[in-house]
Parts: structure tokens; sequence; C-alpha cells
């Protein structure tokens, strides 16, 4: 478990681009008290972000994530997650940078509008 707990203390304190913009599109939530982490251990895996009170992980995907063993990994990731009873959602790194109006009306669908 330390080994999980280092790796998502250096992502956190590491951010992507990508993430950094989707932790500014989720701030009308976080603001309205919806609790958000960022970075967190959940079974074996570190998801990018988790609002456990609502069963919600959402990742971030780079391109790493759009070819063969990349969409291997992640499927296995997203049956274990779904079977812990989490909803996953993915957003490429494109998605949020090029896009964060239309990521943040997709979580309002998801977690309620909140403007």
């Amino acid at each position: 478990m330390t080994d999980k707990i280092t790796f998502a203390r250096s992502q956190r304190r590491n951010p992507t681009a990508a993430e950094q913009a989707f932790w500014a599109v989720l701030y009308p939530w976080r603001e309205a008290g919806m609790h958000w982490r960022r970075q967190t251990p959940v079974g074996p895996y570190v998801v990018d972000f988790v609002c456990k009170k609502r069963k919600l992980i959402v990742e971030i995907d780079g391109d790493s994530h759009y070819f063969d063993e990349g969409i291997r990994r992640d499927t296995v990731r997203t049956v274990f997650l779904e079977r812990w009873g989490f909803r996953v959602v993915r957003f490429s790194n494109a998605d949020v940078l090029g896009n964060p109006e239309g990521v943040f009306e997709v979580l309002c669908g998801i977690l309620g509008d909140v403007t």
C-alpha cells in the first residue's frame, strides 16, 4: 500500500495540464460541498479523480490509452472498479483542454447542474 500512496502523492504534486484543467472544471461542485479527491488509491489502482459519496471515478486519458495495450489495461481496470460499485467516466486530454465546456456539460448530466 505504501508504494501506491507514494505514487499517488507524487502524481498529486505533478499534475498534467489536463488534470489541472479538469480540477478547475470541478470547481462548482467542489464549491457546493461535493468532496473530490485527486490521484487516490482505489483497490490496486490509483485513480485520477474520485467522488466516493457519488461512487464516481473520472479518468483523464493521455495518448497511451488509445493503443491496444492501453485499451486492454483500461478495460481490466474499469471492470474491476465497476465491480467495486463505481461508475467510471473517461475524458481524453484533448477533451479537457480543448472543450472544457463540453466536459462540464457531461458532468452536469451525471452530477446535476450547479450553475
